[in-house]
C-alpha cells in the first residue's frame, strides 16, 4: 500500500511542528494537520530556558527565535507587591539573571533564556518545516485511525466542506494537546487528575512602561484581597509585549462554576492589579483555564506517538511546559526519520517513552509543587482571623517590632524555596536517560550529585546525559561550542588528537549518518582547556553522541588499534539502532541542516 506521508502529525503547535522540523531537516516526508484556522492566537507558554533554545540551535533557528523574544536581561526580577504601582513587598532574581546564578547559566550553554510567546514562535518552527519539505493542513481534524504492521490509516475531516478521508502514513504522531484524542483513541495510561483548580486570564493593552521600565520584570506578582483565592493566592500581572500588552490573572473557586467574564467584572480587578483606576484598558480576551496534574505513563503504541502536552498535563509554573514539548519532538523526531530511512529498528522507537515519560513525570509534580510553594510567602503577608488579612499581613510585615522581624525573616526562606520554580536550572538541564538507546558503562557506580540536583546543573559525559557545553575555538578563531559540532541530524563520534584509530574506524564504517570530531585539530580547538577539564574521558577515548546530543556510549580509555576501535563502535551503533548488520544501511544521506550561529543568545 503507498504512503501518502512518512509521519502524519496531528497538531500544529510547538510539539508537532517542532516534530515537522526535525524530521524535514532528516530529509523525511511529514504532513501536519491542524483543527485551527492558523497557529496560536494567544500568548500562553512563554518562558523558554537553556534547554529549549538547545534544540532550536540545533535545529538552526536559534537567531529567528532570539529577533523576535524579549531577552534574557528584560526577564529579571520576579516581584510581589500590592499593586504594579504601589510599594512593592519583596523581590526576587529569577530565571538566572542574579549575580550568584548566572555564572551557573553561562557556564552550562551557549544559550541564554528568552521569552517568546507562542504566537511568535510557532510561525519560525511552521516556515522552517514548510522550507525543509514539510506540509500542512489547517481546518482539518483528526476523526480516528487504524494500525497495521506496516503503517498507520487515519481518518480526518476538513472542517470547511465537512468531507472525510483518509490518509496513510508509516508512522502517526499526536501533539493535539491536553485534551488528545489520540491519547484517549490509543487508550494511553494516565495517572493523577485533571481540573483540581481554575484560573482566569485576560489579555489586554495598556501602556504600563512608567510602572515597568526602570525594573524588568517579566511576572510580577500582586497580593492583594482581590486576588487572593486558590493555591498561589495573588494576582498576576504578565508581560507579553513589553510594556504595551499583558495577561492579568486569578484564581478562582471551581466548585462555584465558572465566574463572570463580562468586561464590568473583569476590568475593575485588572485596575486593582494595576493599582491605577486611570489607566486606558483594551481588553484583547478573557478566557479560563485548569490546573492540571496529570501524566501518561507509557507515550507510545505500536506505530503512534504522542507528545507535548498530550502526555503531561500541568500548570504553567516553573515555565516548564513549552520547553518540555520540545524536547519530546526533538527526541522523536530523529528517531523516525531513522526508522523512516531504514538506519533504526524498532526498539529505538521504543526508547521514546523510556526517556521522556520519567521527564513528563518529574515535569507535572514539580509543576504542580511550585504552586504549593507559594504558602510560605503568602503566610507572611497574611494574618489569618483579622477582618481583612491582607491588609493586617501587610501592616505586620513592615512592623519594626518582633512580629515584622519575625514576617522579614520568614519571607528570606519563602524566597529561598521559591529558588525551584524561578531559578532551577537543574530541573531543566539535569536529565539522564536510561533506555535501549544508551549503553551504560559497566562497573560505574551511580552519579553523585555535587550540588543540589534541581538548582544546579552538572555537566558529564555519563551515558544517558546531554553532552556538557564546553567552548571550542575554529580555524577563524570564532568559538564554537561542542553543542555545535555535534546534533544536526547525525551521530558523533569525540575524541581527541590521541584518538587516532576512532577516525579511521569511522572511515571503515562508512555510515551515511556517522561523523567524527577530534577535538584538538584545528577546526575544534580546545584553547580554553575547557572540555579537557569536564570530558571525563582519556584524550584516546571516544563519546558517541546521538543526534540529539545526548551521549549514547563511551569508550573512556581508547584503544591505538582500529581493527578493534571499529568492532567496539560497530557494536555500540548495532546496538543503539537495533540494527543486525550495519552493511545494510542505505548510503544516502541526511538533508543538510542550517549551520546554526556559535554566538550565544544573551551576547
Amino acid at each position: 500500500m503507498a504512503y501518502e506521508t512518512d509521519v502524519l502529525i496531528i497538531g500544529a503547535g510547538p510539539t508537532g511542528s517542532t516534530t515537522a522540523l526535525a524530521l524535514a531537516n532528516c530529509g523525511a516526508r511529514c504532513h501536519i494537520v491542524s483543527r485551527g484556522n492558523w497557529m496560536a492566537d494567544s500568548p500562553r507558554a512563554h518562558i523558554t530556558n537553556q534547554r529549549a533554545n538547545e534544540v532550536f540551535r540545533d535545529l538552526g533557528i536559534a537567531d529567528d527565535v532570539a529577533r523576535y523574544a524579549s531577552p534574557w536581561e528584560l526577564m529579571g526580577d520576579t516581584t510581589f507587591t500590592t499593586s504594579l504601582a504601589g510599594p512593592e513587598l519583596v523581590r526576587m532574581r529569577t530565571w538566572g539573571t542574579g549575580e550568584d546564578r548566572r555564572g551557573d547559566y553561562l557556564r552550562a550553554s551557549p544559550c541564554g533564556m528568552v521569552d517568546i510567546i507562542q504566537p511568535l514562535l510557532e510561525p519560525i518552527l511552521f516556515q522552517k518545516a514548510a522550507e525543509k519539505g514539510a506540509t500542512f493542513a489547517f481546518n482539518t481534524e483528526y476523526v480516528s485511525h487504524e494500525q497495521d504492521a506496516d503503517g498507520v490509516t487515519a481518518t480526518l475531516r476538513d472542517r470547511l466542506d465537512c468531507r472525510q478521508y483518509t490518509i496513510r502514513a508509516r508512522y502517526m504522531v499526536g501533539a493535539d494537546g491536553a485534551r488528545s484524542m489520540v491519547v484517549d483513541h490509543l487508550g494511553l495510561p494516565i495517572e493523577g487528575r485533571m481540573a483540581r483548580a481554575g484560573t482566569v486570564y485576560t489579555i489586554f493593552n495598556a501602556d504600563l512602561s512608567k510602572y515597568s521600565r526602570h525594573r524588568p520584570s517579566i511576572l510580577n506578582w500582586i497580593v492583594t484581597p482581590d486576588a487572593s483565592f486558590g493555591e498561589i493566592g495573588m494576582g498576576l500581572l504578565r508581560a507579553v509585549r513589553p510594556w504595551t500588552q499583558w495577561i492579568a490573572g486569578w484564581g478562582f473557586d471551581i466548585s462555584k462554576g465558572e465566574p463572570d467574564l463580562s468586561p464590568e467584572a473583569i476590568v475593575p480587578k485588572i485596575k486593582v492589579l494595576i493599582g491605577d483606576p486611570t489607566i486606558e484598558l483594551d481588553i484583547v480576551r478573557t478566557s479560563i483555564w485548569y490546573v492540571n496534574q496529570a501524566y501518561v505513563t507509557q507515550y507510545s503504541k505500536g506505530r503512534v506517538f504522542c507528545g507535548g502536552d498530550a502526555v503531561h498535563r500541568h500548570p504553567p509554573s516553573s515555565g516548564l511546559g513549552n520547553n518540555t514539548c520540545v524536547q519530546d519532538a526533538h527526541n522523536l523526531g530523529w528517531k523516525l526519520a531513522y526508522a523512516v530511512k531504514g538506519w533504526a529498528g524498532p526498539k529505538l522507537l521504543e526508547s521514546y517513552s523510556q526517556e521522556r515519560a520519567p521527564v513528563g513525570k518529574q515535569v507535572v509534580l514539580r509543576a504542580n509543587q511550585s504552586r504549593l510553594d507559594y504558602a510560605p510567602l503568602n503566610a507572611c503577608f497574611r494574618v489569618e482571623g483579622a477582618e481583612n488579612p491582607i491588609a493586617a499581613g501587610i501592616a505586620r510585615f513592615r512592623d519594626p517590632g518582633p512580629e515584622g522581624v519575625a514576617a522579614r525573616k520568614a519571607a528570606q526562606a519563602a524566597l529561598d524555596l521559591k529558588q525551584r520554580e524561578f531559578n532551577a536550572q537543574g530541573v531543566e538541564m539535569n536529565q539522564r536517560y536510561e533506555s535501549s538507546a544508551v549503553i551504560p558503562d559497566i562497573g560505574t557506580g551511580p552519579e553523585k550529585w555535587l550540588r543540589d540536583r534541581d538548582l544546579y546543573n552538572q555537566p558529564t559525559t555519563r551515558p544517558g546525559a546531554k553532552i556538557p557545553h564546553a567552548w571550542l575555538v575554529g580555524p577563524d578563531g570564532v568559538r564554537v561550542s561542542t553543542l555545535d559540532v555535534t546534533g544536526k541530524g547525525l551521530f558523533t563520534v569525540v575524541t581527541g588528537l590521541a584518538g587516532a584509530a576512532w577516525k579511521d574506524a569511522v572511515r571503515r564504517l562508512d555510515l551515511p549518518f556517522l561523523r567524527i570530531v577530534v577535538i584538538g585539530s584545528p577546526e575544534t580547538q580546545d584553547l580554553y582547556c575547557e572540555w579537557q577539564r569536564i570530558r571525563e574521558i582519556e584524550e584516546a577515548g571516544a563519546l558517541l553522541v546521538r543526534p540529539d546530543g545526548v551521549v549514547a556510549w563511551r569508550d573512556k580509555d581508547g584503544t591505538p588499534n582500529v581493527g578493534e576501535a571499529t568492532e567496539r563502535l560497530g557494536a555500540a551503533i548495532r546496538t543503539i539502532l537495533d540494527l543486525t548488520d550495519l552493511s545494510a544501511v542505505k548510503r544516502d544521506s541526511l538533508h543538510e541542516s542550517s549551520k546554526p550561529s556559535a554566538t550565544p543568545l544573551f551576547a
